[in-house]
């Protein structure tokens, strides 16, 4: 039982068909670029590379 609660207390990445990584869970993201630290507990990353919030998904990847 201890083992199954462990899993559940981390960060899940879901790799979204034609769309950004959903990271949710408990994390803390580290932006070097924007100089700050959160602990948000769900975001979508870009990976198209269109998204103009990089490293943040816009929904730019639905224009393709």
């Amino acid at each position: 039982m201890e083992e199954n609660k462990e899993k559940k207390s981390g960060a899940v990445i879901e790799v979204i068909v034609s769309g950004p990584l959903k990271i949710s869970g408990n994390f803390i993201l580290k932006d070097l670029k924007r100089n700050n630290e959160s602990a948000p507990g769900e975001i979508l990353l870009c990976r198209c590379g269109k998204s103009s919030n990089k490293p943040y998904c816009d929904g730019s990847h639905k224009n393709r």
